[in-house]
């Protein structure tokens, strides 16, 4: 059984950072692509990185050079580095797992965690 956890989110003041991590159980991680999605209240979800089996990167526009995503497959688990945080990043947070060979531009994964609250605050 896939399992993910996330973990790592918090509140903070704009400006400020926060690292994600999501672990990942139960599916052959290294070849899965793994993103990062948010959905805020009364919107949408919204992509906001990946990073494919090859450890190749896609953002979303207003992420790039503040975000970074990375991987490490030696412990099954995925993370997303977030500065410069601004109070419209404040989402919950949510790591997915697909073992699709196209992972950005979609929003159709397979897994997905029970996400982590991020809070920025003016």
């Amino acid at each position: 059984q896939v399992h993910l956890a996330e973990s790592g989110g918090g509140s903070v003041q704009s400006g400020g950072s926060l690292r994600l991590s999501c672990a990942a159980s139960g599916l052959e991680y290294s070849t899965y692509c793994m993103g990062w999605f948010r959905q805020a209240p009364g919107k949408e979800r919204e992509g906001v990185a990946t990073i494919d089996s090859f450890g190749r990167t896609n953002y979303a526009d207003s992420m790039k050079g503040r975000f970074t995503v990375s991987r490490d497959n030696a412990v099954n688990t995925l993370y997303l580095q977030m500065n410069s945080l601004k109070p419209e990043d404040t989402a919950m947070y949510f790591c997915a797992a697909d073992p699709s060979i196209r992972c950005w531009g979609r929003n159709e994964y397979a897994y997905w965690g029970q996400g982590t609250q991020v809070t920025v605050s003016s």
